[in-house]
């Protein structure tokens, strides 16, 4: 085996997660090396092709592009091009089985008029989550540390509270289901729909119903569509959200590894030794790899394995205690556009039993994931994961037919796509995820947002072992890509912290997002941010 590398920081996979981590901290001078076990970054967020047509792997359309919004102010730090993308409206159409379905509208009056016509007398619940949601705002726009483990992660943490946040935070423990019951409105046919819609959407989000997500994560979640926040659809594929970060991590002379498959972690043996990362790249041959510093934006159940009796005793059982993530099935078909029925809306959901709710993506004419007159659809529902990695073939190939088959009969129901009128079509299951993620069981999207297990009370991106960093859809605040980012950053600044180095991303802006029914006047949905020129190398840190 050949003599360990040096670097800085080893960036553990090149998901949306890991590129921005690698990116923001060869920005700022340190020697970064980007390891990622497929042959692609992206992750979840990424694409693969069959013939003419593209497909997004999992993630299909991303928050956080607006010009205050995350994703736009990274690519401004970074002094790089945000990728061509356009808002959605309606950020999503809700079938709720009953013939009447919601349109969730970017504009917050349309979006007013439409849940009073659907669910009257809930007004008190959406001004109650729209108060949770402008104090969520304004604490995370001054980028805390949510889970201190420090007296620097506890200053950042406190210098973000304000009045608004502390009296919010009475509701640490509630769930969005207790929202609706103070509201009183959470009773009787219309309360009954309410709570329908709300849990298939939250389903989406947070991976647990309205009885299970935590309030202060709802209350955002239920938000994000409408200005000026907003859900946008990318030009091309979900793969030129990768794009940018890539060419920021290249100019700032990081470097990326693909096909590089981790396979052990050795923690430093005394303070001047660094981490030993060993694994297996291209065509099976060992690597080795040396770093003062990794993060880690794989799941955090894969660390036992990866540091066997390195791992402190008591963190091992926090991780064994965690709950099991959810997988996904994810319905990849091609129809002619002409056979899709009803109003052209890019993204739906449907109350469906078999094999349970859908999430339904599909591609606008043009927008180079079809040829034209084609479009790609995208039908996605969560799943217990680990059944589908165990048990014998035959019994797990008929249950991915079976669970095929109830797929296309719900984009029947939908869109009207008939058997015939597919073009291609394929069926992803957990074990599929598996193979492509390197997730243990093809587990996606993190934890869950339980009261429980969200912020405060979630795992913390300051590792026990000194020099181990997390991030991804297990930490605060939780999936998306958004969200991702967003854990990321918290870990650069962390790290960066402990050797002097302060990394403040542009100022937001002091106003909060418009109340619901409320408007703060002309928004625009376009434009790139200021591009900043890009820092100095600190060779000093080298």
């Amino acid at each position: 085996m050949a003599s360990p590398d040096d670097s800085d920081v080893v960036v553990v996979g090149a998901g949306i997660a890991g590129l921005t981590a690698a990116a923001l901290l060869a920005r700022e001078g340190l020697a970064v090396l980007l390891l990622e076990a497929h042959h692609q970054s992206g992750g979840c967020a990424g694409t693969f092709r069959r013939g003419p047509w593209i497909f997004d792997v999992g993630a299909t359309q991303v928050a956080g592009l607006e010009a205050e919004g995350i994703h736009a102010r990274l690519f401004a730090t970074l002094g790089v091009a945000p990728p061509a993308a356009t808002p959605l409206d309606p950020g999503c159409v809700v079938d709720l089985g009953d013939d009447t379905p919601v349109w969730i509208h970017r504009d917050p009056e349309a979006w007013h008029a439409e849940r009073l016509r659907q669910f009257p007398g809930s007004e008190a619940f959406w001004n109650l989550c729209a108060a949770i949601h402008r104090a969520n705002w304004a604490f995370a726009g001054r980028d805390p540390v949510v889970v201190p483990r420090s007296w620097w992660d506890l200053s950042q943490l406190i210098g973000a509270l304000g009045p608004a946040t502390l009296a919010s935070g009475l509701l640490t423990g509630a769930t969005v289901a207790d929202l609706q019951r103070l509201s009183g409105c959470d009773g009787g046919p219309a309360g009954r729909r309410l709570r329908q819609f709300l849990d298939l959407q939250l389903r989406l989000y947070s991976q647990e119903p309205a009885d299970r997500t935590a309030a202060l994560y709802g209350a955002t979640v239920l938000a994000m569509v409408q200005r000026p926040l907003g859900l946008w659809h990318l030009e091309g594929s979900m793969q030129e959200l990768a794009r940018p970060l890539e060419r920021a991590l290249a100019r700032d002379g990081g470097q990326l590894r693909l096909r590089h498959r981790l396979e052990r972690l050795r923690p430093p043996l005394d303070r001047q030794a660094p981490w030993i990362l060993e694994g297996s790249g291209p065509g099976g041959a060992p690597f080795q790899v040396a770093a003062r510093e990794v993060v880690f934006t794989l799941p955090p159940q894969t660390l036992p394995a990866l540091l066997g009796d390195a791992l402190p005793a008591g963190y091992r059982q926090r991780l064994a205690a965690l709950p099991e993530p959810s997988g996904a099935l994810v319905f990849y078909g091609a129809v002619e556009r002409q056979r899709l029925r009803g109003p052209e809306v890019g993204h739906r959901q449907l109350a469906w039993n078999n094999p349970g709710s859908l999430f339904v993506s599909v591609s606008r004419d043009g927008d180079g994931r079809a040829p034209i007159g084609d479009a790609t659809v995208i039908a996605s529902v969560f799943t217990p994961a680990r059944p589908w990695c165990t048990g014998p073939e035959a019994a797990y190939q008929q249950r991915k037919a079976d669970a095929g088959q109830g797929i296309a009969r719900g984009l029947e129901t939908l869109l009207g796509i008939n058997p015939d009128d597919w073009r291609h079509r394929e069926l992803a299951t957990p074990r599929g995820w598996s193979r492509w993620t390197g997730r243990p069981f093809g587990y996606v999207g993190g934890l869950g947002q339980h009261p429980r297990r969200f912020g405060p009370f979630g795992l913390a991106s300051r590792a026990p072992l000194p020099g181990l960093w997390l991030c991804g859809d297990s930490l605060h605040p939780g999936e998306g890509t958004a969200g991702v980012s967003l854990s990321a950053l918290t870990a650069c600044r962390q790290l960066l912290a402990r050797r002097g180095i302060s990394l403040p991303l542009p100022d937001r802006g002091a106003e909060p997002p418009a109340a619901a029914g409320e408007s703060n006047g002309p928004a625009g949905d376009g434009g790139s941010p200021a591009v900043a020129p890009t820092r100095k190398r600190r060779d000093d840190h080298r």
